[in-house]
Order: structure tokens, then sequence, then C-alpha cells
């Protein structure tokens, strides 16, 4: 099913749509552009949906966070089952970058640091050995270590990261939800990627 939409040219360039558009248009002259409904939707990037926390977990000791690449969204249910948190996520870029199954946190860090992991330096030589605590992090304001090596769920600085395949490996929150979700959650907490 396709539809033919009328907008101007500034209209389109500031809606960051893909570049159909000649540079010699006005900005202001009108073009036309063929869009497919379907392919608006398959592309949609995070699925908000709750889930209930019965299929993927046995119980809710120490509480439990399911992470869905898929639809990249983090759900969050505490021990009691009086809280339930649904964010949006980043994910690992490619399939190979992707881990699943399950894990647990075993650190909580406020204000954490970042060093490469040995394949992103050999990936991406250029980048530096170690970045501290503070707005130029990748980890962000706050991290939950996972019992995997390398592999954290964390906050970023870069919010144009969120709802898309754009990590090395670690599941990214925007600042303010993994600030909620460290205070919700304790070294102990069960992990499950899905």
């Amino acid at each position: 099913m396709s539809d033919t939409f009328k907008l101007s040219r500034r209209a389109f360039v500031g809606a960051a749509a893909t570049s159909l558009a000649s540079p010699a248009l006005a900005l202001d002259e009108e073009i036309e552009v063929e869009r497919d409904i379907s392919e608006v939707v398959r592309r949609n990037i995070s699925s908000f949906r709750a889930l209930e926390w019965q299929p993927y977990f046995s119980n809710l000791k120490n509480g439990a966070v399911l992470v869905d690449v898929t639809s990249r969204a983090l759900h969050y249910w505490s021990e009691d089952e009086s809280v339930y948190k649904l964010y949006p996520t980043s994910v690992p870029l490619s399939d190979d970058l992707t881990r699943l199954g399950r894990t647990r946190i075993t650190q909580k860090v406020d204000g954490p640091s970042w060093r490469p992991t040995p394949s992103m330096k050999e990936r991406n030589p250029e980048w530096p050995d170690f970045i501290g605590p503070g707005p130029d992090n990748p980890l962000g304001t706050h991290a939950l270590y996972l019992s995997w090596t390398y592999y954290r769920i964390h906050g970023t600085h870069d919010t144009r990261k969120i709802g898309r395949r754009s990590s090395n490996g670690c599941i990214g929150l925007y600042n303010e939800h993994v600030q909620e979700l460290f205070d919700l959650t304790k070294v102990g907490t069960q992990v499950l990627l899905i």
C-alpha cells in the first residue's frame, strides 16, 4: 500500500527524510514523495508492549531484567511485583556482537570509567584507551556490570543511539532511565537477553 504526500523541501529536509530532493529545488517548492506505508511500519524501531515475567523467569528473586534485542526494549520487574518498568534501549550493531541468554548484575557503578575492549580497539585503533567519568564517557552516568566479561547495561550521553543497533555489545539506556534502573536493581538481579 503506498500513498503520495506533498510537502515543502524545507519540511522534507527538516524531517530528516531520505534525500530524494534535488539540490536545485527552491526551499519552498513542493515535491512529491511516494512512501510505502508498510515500509514505514516495518522500520518501527521499538515495540513498547508490556510483558508478563512468567514466560521468562521461574521467580522474581532479586528482581528481573528482560532485554528484548529485537524490539529494543528493557523490562524490569521488582521482586515483590510492585514495580514494572519498560525502557527503550540501544542494542548491539550486529548479531556477532550480540550475546543472548541468562546473566546477572554483578556490580553497580555510579560515574563509571570506560576502556575499550581488545576487540573494540582492534576495530577502532584511533579510540582512546581510557575515558573517565563525565560527559564524554560512552557509559553515561551509571553502569550495571553483568556476569559476562565486557557486557553492561549503561547510560549514554548520545541519545541518538537509543532505539537503534548502535552498540559494541552493551545495552544502552537514556541516562535518566539507567539511573532509575540503577536505583531499582541490586547486585544479584537476574538478567535475560532474548
